[in-house]
């Protein structure tokens, strides 16, 4: 007897529909899984840098030359009215007669509960202290980037269509110029020109856009010829790969090529090159912050610092590591969704 095969039946069109609904539902999940494996990392790396930052400031501060108690009574009342008795009573009332590690256990059961407490020269609760200063310090840092970001990869673009020539050429010499002078110098030297000389911009001062102006430029020099140079080695490496013949040889234009293929493909170096640009930028504003007078979160920690504002000190620190998590999770982030490589294989078959 002959064997029939049998064939399965047709899917009907409501079947087809759900069947193509569900295989995307898969793909969306596949393609988030990782998205939310770097976030669930972040996360916890958030945690451990705030416990390793805040007890390593705790610490530093409790070790540092002095009384701890004259220079927060010092910071209180100033140094002609401080005492041995005024001193006293600060060190009894902030406890700072209890052993060290009981003022670090208190100090992580208040992180728990997030509650970074209170200054201890003002008085004032920690989160209403550096509200300013971090808020200052994002807009003057998120300026100096955007302006950097918006001057260097279009230059590095358009560089790397003519690879040495005369913009090729301009860009290096910048590069080097700007790397080899430092941000205070060129700062003074704008405040020279720009505020003493024409008195076109305010050299200290924060509130007006204007006062953002030569703060932002001065660190955004160095970073713009930096993107610039990497976008043009990145593009000109790309414009020769083979793929990118391949596109050409389809018959796209010129313009096309360059905005599917070439800048995506930069765009996943160029992503990783700003994260590590963005930290030293975070490093380098507290320099600019004190050079201007700009009340960001390197200038309260220096006086914190000075006038031994423990908790305000932790806070601090412990913002800067969390602005250093942050965007080590924006890069990461951001590299997936330029590269779906990585998504694609995380997708089941």
């Amino acid at each position: 007897m002959v064997g029939v095969t049998t064939i399965p039946p047709l899917l009907d069109a409501e079947e087809t529909v759900e069947a193509t609904r569900v295989e995307r539902g898969a793909v969306r999940r596949g393609a988030a899984r990782p998205i939310l494996r770097v976030l669930a990392q972040r996360a916890l790396q958030a945690v451990s840098v705030t416990l390793l930052v805040s007890t390593a400031c705790f610490l530093i501060v409790q070790n540092l030359p002095g009384d701890l108690a004259y220079r927060i009574a010092a910071g209180r009342y100033g140094y002609d009215r401080v005492t041995a008795a005024s001193a006293d009573a600060v060190r009894a009332d902030l406890g700072l007669d209890a052993p060290v590690w009981q003022q670090l256990a208190g100090w992580w059961a208040d992180l728990v509960r997030l509650d970074f407490g209170t200054s201890l020269v003002t008085g004032a609760p920690v989160l209403h202290e550096l509200y300013v200063p971090v808020t200052s310090s994002l807009h003057l840092a998120g300026t100096a980037l955007a302006l950097a970001l918006a001057v260097g990869v279009p230059v590095g673009v358009v560089a790397a269509r003519r690879p040495n020539g005369l913009l090729d050429r301009v860009t290096t010499v910048w590069v080097a110029g700007s790397r080899a002078l430092p941000p205070f110098l060129l700062g003074l030297l704008l405040i020279l020109v720009f505020s003493v000389h024409f008195g076109w911009l305010p050299a200290v001062g924060h509130g007006t856009a204007s006062n953002v102006v030569l703060p932002a430029v001065t660190l955004a020099v160095g970073l713009s010829g930096l993107f610039a140079r990497v976008t043009r080695d990145t593009v000109a490496q790309i414009r020769t790969s083979d793929f990118v013949a391949f596109a050409e040889s389809k018959g796209l234009g010129e313009r096309a090529v360059l905005l599917r293929h070439v800048l995506r493909n930069a765009g996943v170096t160029l992503a990783a090159y700003v994260g590590v640009q963005a930290l030293v930028l975070i490093e380098g504003v507290v320099v600019v912050e004190s050079l201007f007078a700009w009340p960001g979160l390197g200038h309260a920690l220096v006086h914190a610092i000075f006038w031994r504002d423990v908790p305000v000190v932790q806070a601090a620190a412990v913002a800067l590591a969390l602005l250093v998590v942050a965007v080590n999770t924006v890069v990461d982030v951001a590299g997936l969704g330029l590269d779906p490589r990585p998504r694609r294989r995380s997708v089941p078959s």
